[in-house]
């Protein structure tokens, strides 16, 4: 079976590059799930439904299928691969004792394999000075492309830190495709080509530089800054391969506008919830402090009604604030305040400290003539303290107490100006003491003119009675 004309048969020919391009054949398309199709770009809630009833139609109607060449324990996955190596291994292995270089590389896997295992990949294969590693595979997230992005930015700026007789320096290179897994294949070994252009991807790579497969940065959207370095011939690579070179994180706090760039699809079958939500903002507005609870699975379109409640809004007087968990910081105290501020002061990444401190008492001074919430906040945001604002010698937990009473002033401030929305998203991965702010912001909030909409996954227990009330 021809996958295009099937698609086209459903009125869904605009997915047909995407398929195209991920590799979903007769063979893989009976098997794709809702977190599949989510992950090849098919967003709309509706269009998902469509496409798995039409796939269960097939399954029905398919016929015995015949003996095949993959074993029956085989298994196609979708895994992105990523392959690290230690830059400059054979003229150590020249100059230093066997000794002395067994150690340098034991380091040097110890590194790799705790960096890895905190993002949840899973090493693969030691190769000498290589470490291969998956992410998908045997466990499969969400983000894995993700994930895995991240992990090769940490290990090339951790390898370079390691206190050892010897500089090291690594380099990294990841793919994303489908694989096998299983089967006549070895385990812990996946065959087909992802892999192959991993390696030679890291082998391109300049010393402590990321370079990423096309496959994988469709897939990072603009989590993170890159840079594009065009089409390169890889060795044993039929025909050029796209490649980007991963920098840092990037500046984007919403994973849904990261992931998804600002062309938005229509919202359809959502008036009730828009209707919902407008009528709360009225009762805010008017000095009724609300409190909405948006909770659904993953790609259901949470963050997209807020976003429509934004358009809606766009032409009234009101402040927006926004604050957004994040799975990399659940052990961050108050990592989605923290970031919050930084965007709303202003904080450029090459900043000094003393511009950022008269950044953030600027922003303070929208809500109330600050006095020493500047020095609580500049060392909340790990600033020095100035002369003018020293901060006051407290003990951990009573300034723990003056920091979250700071802030709870700030949104008070600003309210007494203009209502306010406060968004506060992906509250599944809050850290326990932003979850003791939100519940303090809940109380806080009945009296004052702000609409406070949490966003969260139902199988989450971060939220519990005291944020339902």
């Amino acid at each position: 079976m021809d996958v295009a004309p099937w698609l086209r048969g459903l009125g869904l020919a605009q997915y047909e590059p995407a398929f195209r391009e991920n590799d979903v054949d007769a063979q893989v398309l009976p098997r794709l799930t809702a977190e599949d199709l989510i992950s090849i770009g098919v967003t709309s809630v509706g269009h998902r439904r469509l496409l798995l009833d039409a796939i269960a139609a097939l399954a029905r109607d398919a016929p015995a299928a015949p003996d095949s060449p993959v074993q029956p324990d085989a298994e196609r996955r979708q895994v992105t691969v990523m392959f690290c190596d230690l830059v400059g291994s054979t003229p150590l292995s020249a100059r230093l004792d066997p000794e002395d270089l067994r150690a340098i590389i034991g380091a040097y896997h110890r590194c790799v394999t705790e960096i890895v295992e905190s993002f949840g990949g899973f090493v693969a294969r030691y190769m000498g000075d290589g470490v291969l590693v998956y992410f998908g595979y045997p466990q499969a997230h969400e983000d894995d492309a993700e994930r895995a992005t991240r992990c090769g930015l940490a290990l090339v700026d951790r390898v370079s830190q390691l206190d050892q007789a010897e500089e090291l320096h690594a380099r990294v290179g990841i793919a994303t495709g489908l694989v096998v897994v299983g089967g006549e294949v070895a385990e812990h070994d996946v065959a087909g080509d992802t892999p192959n252009v991993a390696a030679r991807l890291q082998a391109s790579a300049e010393p402590d530089t990321v370079v990423l497969a096309a496959s994988t940065r469709r897939l990072t959207g603009d989590l993170f800054e890159y840079r594009d370095l065009g089409e390169i011939e890889l060795k044993g690579i039929v025909g050029p391969v796209s490649a980007w070179l991963a920098l840092r994180p990037s500046a984007v706090a919403s994973r849904f506008e990261a992931l998804r760039g600002s062309a938005l699809s229509p919202l359809v079958g959502r008036d009730d919830e828009i209707g919902l939500l407008l009528h709360r903002w009225a009762r805010a507005r008017a000095g009724h402090g609300q409190v909405v609870l948006v909770s659904g699975e993953p790609g259901i379109g949470k963050s997209r009604i807020v976003a429509a409640l934004a358009e809606r809004l766009r032409d009234e007087p009101h402040l927006w604030l926004r604050y957004f968990c994040s799975p990399y910081h659940q052990d961050s105290a108050l990592y989605p305040f923290i970031e919050q501020l930084g965007r709303a002061a202003g904080f450029a990444r090459d900043d000094p400290p003393e511009a950022m401190r008269e950044k953030l008492e600027a922003l303070l001074t929208r809500a109330a003539p600050p006095g020493e919430e500047v020095a609580l906040l500049s060392d909340l945001m790990s600033l020095p303290a100035s002369e003018r604002h020293p901060l006051p010698n407290l003990n951990p937990q009573r300034k723990k107490k003056r920091i979250l009473e700071t802030l709870l002033w700030q949104l008070e401030g600003l309210a007494r100006h203009q209502a306010v929305v406060v968004v506060f998203e992906d509250a599944h991965w809050i850290d326990p003491t932003s979850r003791e702010l939100l519940d303090l912001t809940v109380d806080r909030a009945r009296s004052l003119p702000v609409l406070l909409i949490v966003t969260f996954r139902p199988s989450s227990n971060s939220l519990g009675p005291a944020s339902r009330r």
